[in-house]
């Protein structure tokens, strides 16, 4: 878990989950750059349409509520440490 944390990329895992990971990487950062290749490499590492929807749907959430927050000054739960991932 660690090394997932650290940066997914070089982390053990399987092709699925660092496509997965990488379109979500990529819509959170830099939406304006999504083309179609991009779902391709998802169907490519073996998304089908609905779990695709669901990859763009929660990410776009995240994003949105992470704003929210954000915009709103709401300060992190107790648990949760300035960049740190949360206690085991």
């Amino acid at each position: 878990m660690d090394a997932l944390i650290a940066d997914f990329r070089t982390a053990p895992i399987d092709t699925a989950d660092r496509a997965m990971l990488e379109y979500a990487d990529k819509l959170t950062h830099r939406p304006a750059a999504m083309v179609e290749g991009d779902v391709v490499a998802l169907r490519d590492a073996g998304f089908g349409d609905r779990a695709i929807l669901d990859i763009n749907q929660v990410t776009g959430y995240f994003a949105y509520v992470n704003r929210l927050a954000d915009g709103l000054g709401v300060a992190l739960e107790d648990r949760w440490g300035e960049n740190e991932p949360p206690k085991k």
